[in-house]
């Protein structure tokens, strides 16, 4: 098991499947033993929503722990998932951006807050920007995953992100590092999918993670039964190929701690 890793899942464009990775992930490894916390960082709120929290019973919430009226215990909250806990967010995140804007810490904020509290495995849903809530994410974390679709034009839109890394590391977080860059929504059916794939992984070689996620109907439905689709449909391919992630990520880990 891993004591202690902090995952910021990003990247600046939407619909790549950022929320669904960190939600299904986070599940995934919860199945395996492993304690996680989801920290929604979007103001949208749709990994709150898609964990079942509703949105009355959304304080204190990650808005909180960002400005520092909460602490990590005391925002995080229980999911119907053994292990698996959320900060939730609100729609009080849009305006975060402006109002930590003049602190002097305003990029290390999230890390004050989780440097000294987290432990298991973190994983902060990001919302698609690269701003102040982003970057408060990557000087948080060690290591960023970087959910990427198998669609035309995917690996031009991830120059402006590594940028984005290569400075937080220059300027706030030389250790960070990147995880993997997840295929998402891939479909074997067509050529594209393919193509991407072939691309990524001449591009990118090992960043790139051996699992796949699949186009999945059963991953497009389960938020709206408030449920990871591993709970939702344990047996269908998207909860598999998360499952298969989970591992993949637990394995890399074991492996760093024998070399370590």
């Amino acid at each position: 098991m891993i004591d202690r890793l902090i995952i910021a899942v990003a990247n600046q464009k939407g619909g790549v499947g950022k929320t669904t990775t960190a939600i299904n992930l986070g599940a995934a490894l919860a199945d395996q033993g492993q304690p996680v916390t989801v920290i929604d960082l979007d103001p949208q709120g749709n990994a709150s929503t898609g964990l079942g929290i509703d949105p009355a019973d959304r304080s204190p919430n990650s808005y909180d722990l960002l400005i520092g009226d909460a602490t990590l215990a005391g925002a995080s909250r229980p999911t119907s998932i053994p292990r698996l806990s959320i900060v939730p967010a609100t729609a009080d995140l849009s305006s975060a951006e402006l109002d930590i804007a003049g602190r002097p810490r305003r990029t290390h904020l999230l890390s004050d807050q989780l440097r000294a509290a987290a432990q298991g495995v973190v994983l902060i849903d990001c919302p698609p920007a690269l701003g102040l809530l982003t970057i408060n994410a990557m000087v948080a974390a060690e290591s960023i995953v970087v959910p990427l679709q198998a669609e035309f034009y995917a690996l031009e839109g991830l120059s402006q992100l590594m940028l984005t890394i290569r400075q937080v590391r220059q300027t706030a977080n030389p250790a960070l590092r990147i995880e993997g860059v997840l295929l998402t929504m891939s479909d074997n059916r067509n050529n594209l999918s393919a193509q991407v794939e072939a691309d990524a992984r001449s591009t990118l070689g090992d960043l790139v993670f051996q699992t796949v996620i699949p186009r999945n109907v059963r991953v497009s439905e389960s938020p709206s039964h408030a449920l990871p689709v591993t709970s939702y449909d344990p047996a269908s391919k998207g909860s598999i190929a998360y499952r298969n992630l989970a591992a993949e990520l637990l394995a890399r880990h074991s492996k760093e701690r024998v070399h370590g």
